[in-house]
């Protein structure tokens, strides 16, 4: 019996080390998470971060760059939505291309000539901590350029500059704007107008797409029936900032294609249905030629773009 009992101790006491050594290595596993990815998996624990995001994660993000290499002199076309509001007749160089389309066009087989191309991911995620230590405002223009090395008047102070303008431009009617400078920042916003059971969606294609006839296929799904959903757009800046808002009422679809090439798409389709307040000479209602207030107009989300709808 003794020597049963010694055994007892011997497996109890191993079981225990083994416990402890295995809840050892997995805090260690979790301290060497990036901080954002660590913030993912406690508010959508089980949940697959999209690509679009956890490409901008990495490892060793956690410092504010010194020096801006990754600005894009087109950035510009997605950073806001005054295209909705100001003459444009620029994008109609090719008319074989679509950019909007009708709500009604989105249904299996329909084929439309589109790009679902996309820009390099370029600049990361900071941390919360690290990004809010940084200034964001045209007030402190001064020592942002100070702190990226960038000299006042260079193509990238003009970006920087340009971007923060953009983030603090007049809110358009309807809309509800948030400028998330890091990845914590942008899901706590998303969580505080739609509440915790979200999830975030993206145009994701299975190789680099391009510009060719995309077929809508069996599948089409409305994704915020409800009606409330935001949308991120990444603009160009030193580190990762999104561009997040409602904008009016808005319907989104969760839409599958395939190219000619035989690419495979699973796109986000963003249908605005009140249009009573776009200038009639822009270039969605040119395109789709439609009157402001008749009908829904659509677009494909950007890759690279995020929107937030209830599960």
């Amino acid at each position: 019996m003794e020597i049963c009992f010694s055994h007892i101790i011997a497996f109890l006491t191993l079981t225990l080390v083994a416990r402890a050594s295995y809840a050892a290595a997995a805090r260690d596993t979790t301290s060497t998470l990036p901080p954002q990815l660590h913030y993912w998996n406690s508010v959508f624990p089980g949940t697959t971060m999209p690509k679009a995001l956890s490409e901008l994660v990495q490892p060793d993000s956690v410092e504010p760059p010194k020096n801006f290499v990754g600005y894009n002199q087109h950035g510009v076309e997605d950073r806001t939505l005054s295209v909705y509001t100001q003459d444009d007749d620029t994008h109609l160089k090719d008319p074989t291309q679509r950019i909007f389309f009708l709500e009604k066009e989105i249904k299996p087989g329909k084929t439309m000539k589109y790009s679902l191309g996309r820009n390099i991911p370029g600049e990361t995620f900071l941390p919360r901590k690290t990004a809010e230590s940084i200034p964001f405002s045209s007030a402190k223009l001064p020592e942002i350029l100070n702190k990226f090395s960038m000299k006042p008047g260079s193509v990238e102070a003009t970006v920087i500059q340009e971007t923060i303008q953009d983030c603090e431009s007049e809110v358009l009617r309807g809309e509800d704007r948030y400028c998330a400078t890091s990845l914590e920042s942008m899901v706590d916003f998303a969580m505080s107008k739609l509440g915790r059971n979200v999830q975030a969606i993206s145009t994701e294609v299975e190789k680099g797409a391009t510009l060719q006839n995309y077929t809508v296929k069996p599948g089409v799904k409305n994704v915020n029936e409800g009606g409330n959903f935001i949308l991120c757009h990444k603009l160009t800046y030193a580190y990762a900032v999104f561009f997040c808002h409602t904008f009016g009422q808005t319907r989104a679809y969760a839409v599958p294609l395939q190219g000619a090439d035989g690419t495979t798409a699973n796109a986000v389709a963003i249908c605005h249905l009140d249009t009573s307040a776009w200038n009639p000479k822009n270039h969605p209602l040119q395109e789709v030629k439609v009157k402001p207030g008749t009908v829904p107009v659509c677009h494909y989300l950007p890759q690279g773009h995020i929107a937030w709808v209830p599960n």
